[in-house]
This record gives structure tokens, C-alpha cells and sequence, in this order.
């Protein structure tokens, strides 16, 4: 979910926490199927084989080589290698999932006065806070992610402090936070719900990179089950 201040994206590099609206895209780690079927994780561009973003669906290993390489790895990294576990994941990011977005329960009442309170202050659609929410962390105010993000709207937490959010884990200080950064996608991207919502998965900077929604399956089923959940909200209001 969210911002990327100049303070925020130190924070990232300095926790080595990894965001889940900054995607793996802004972290430059890209998923390489070889010929041969072996898969690679880098940091580093190449040519030499097919490449997509790694889904927070995966586990990876992130170590660092004799040499002093920073690898990435699907597969556990030899005894001794220190290593650190990134995973990746929200409720509507995964492209295959079986959720009929449709026709599943609408979760119409929950944190109403908070919702509507942030959604004036920032001028948000309510039903598109809505939406982010389902989204996010299906209503689940005590959703923490493996990688720490937390709340209805699943702040990091170096996210929450650059929006000045001191517990992430109240309900108001999170839809308030939450719904701060969505404001500023919207400002970014000029009202355009689809890229604001591309942005808040991505990073804003994987979505002005492509000139568009990214062509990553998992922003793009994020940004589709939002909208369709966001067209499903508004007409409750």
C-alpha cells in the first residue's frame, strides 16, 4: 500500500522492510524463467531471458554472496548463508484466485464514521476507501502481513510514521493514513482511479514507469477486483 516520500523509500533501504504497495517492481527484483526452466531472482536488468515481477504470492530468499552480490532465490540458501525471507501477499492480489469479486459479501458498515470522516478530509470517494479496505485486508483490522504491513489499509510501518500515523494498528490513525497516501495517488495521476489504485499496489513509480497500469498479473488483478468492488460500493452510497 503506499507512499513514497523521499523519507519513505530511506526508511525502505535502511529497514530493509519491503512495502506492499511498494512492490518488488520499485525494489527492482525481477522473477527470470530460463530456458531450461530454472528460475532466478535479480535485482539486476537482463536480456537473456523472460522476465516478470516476482508475486507476493512467492517466498523469497534474499543473501548475500561470498563475493558480496546481493542474490535473490526461490530456493533456501545453503547452511550458513544468512539470509532474509521476503513474502509477498494481500487478499485481492492474487491472480488466480477464486473469489467471485462479483458476487462476494460487501462489508457495508464496518468503520463507517472513519471512513467517511477521512474521506472528506482528503476528498476520497468513500467507496473507493471501501474497496481499498476489502481489498487490503478484507476488513480485518488486526491483518499483519509476514512482512509487518499492518491494519485495514496494511501500512509499513516506516510507512505509517511519513504519514504520521503513530499506531498503525487504530483503526482511525490506519483508514486516516491509508487514506492520505490514496489521496496523493489521485492527485498523482489526476483523479484516474485505476492508475491511483495501480499505484497504491505498485509504487508510483512502476506505474509512471509503464505509462500505465504495469503489465504485472498481480497489479493488474489488484487494480481490476478493486474497481469492481469499487463500482459495487458506490452503489450502496
Amino acid at each position: 500500500m503506499r507512499r513514497v516520500s523521499s523519507l519513505f523509500v530511506a526508511a525502505v533501504l535502511t529497514t530493509g522492510l519491503i512495502l506492499p504497495a511498494l512492490s518488488q517492481a520499485d525494489s527492482g527484483i525481477r522473477r527470470i524463467v530460463h530456458p531450461d526452466g530454472r528460475v532466478e531472482f535479480t535485482n539486476v536488468g537482463t536480456a537473456a531471458a523472460p522476465t516478470r515481477p516476482a508475486t507476493r504470492s512467492q517466498t523469497i530468499y534474499s543473501y548475500r554472496s561470498p563475493n558480496g552480490t546481493l542474490s535473490f532465490s526461490d530456493q533456501r540458501p545453503e547452511a550458513g548463508i544468512r539470509y532474509e525471507i521476503m513474502r509477498f501477499d494481500c487478499y485481492a492480489c492474487r491472480p488466480g484466485s477464486s473469489v467471485d469479486w462479483h458476487n462476494t459479501r460487501l462489508f457495508t458498515s464496518q468503520y463507517a464514521a472513519e471512513i467517511e470522516r477521512e474521506a472528506r478530509r482528503f476528498n476520497v470517494d468513500p467507496a473507493l476507501v471501501r474497496a481499498v479496505i476489502h481489498a487490503e485486508s478484507a476488513f480485518n483490522p488486526r491483518a499483519i502481513s509476514p512482512k509487518g504491513a499492518q491494519g485495514l489499509m496494511q501500512l509499513m510501518p516506516p510507512t505509517a510514521e511519513d504519514l504520521g500515523v503513530t499506531n498503525a494498528m487504530d483503526v482511525g490513525q490506519n483508514i486516516y493514513g491509508g487514506v492520505k497516501y490514496l489521496s496523493w495517488m489521485l492527485d498523482r495521476f489526476n483523479g484516474d482511479t485505476r492508475l491511483a489504485t495501480a499505484a497504491y499496489n505498485a509504487g508510483p513509480g512502476a506505474v509512471q514507469r509503464y505509462g500505465g497500469i504495469p503489465p504485472f498479473a498481480e497489479t493488474q488483478a489488484y487494480t481490476e477486483r478493486v474497481a469492481i468492488l469499487h463500482q459495487r460500493y458506490r452503489q450502496l452510497y
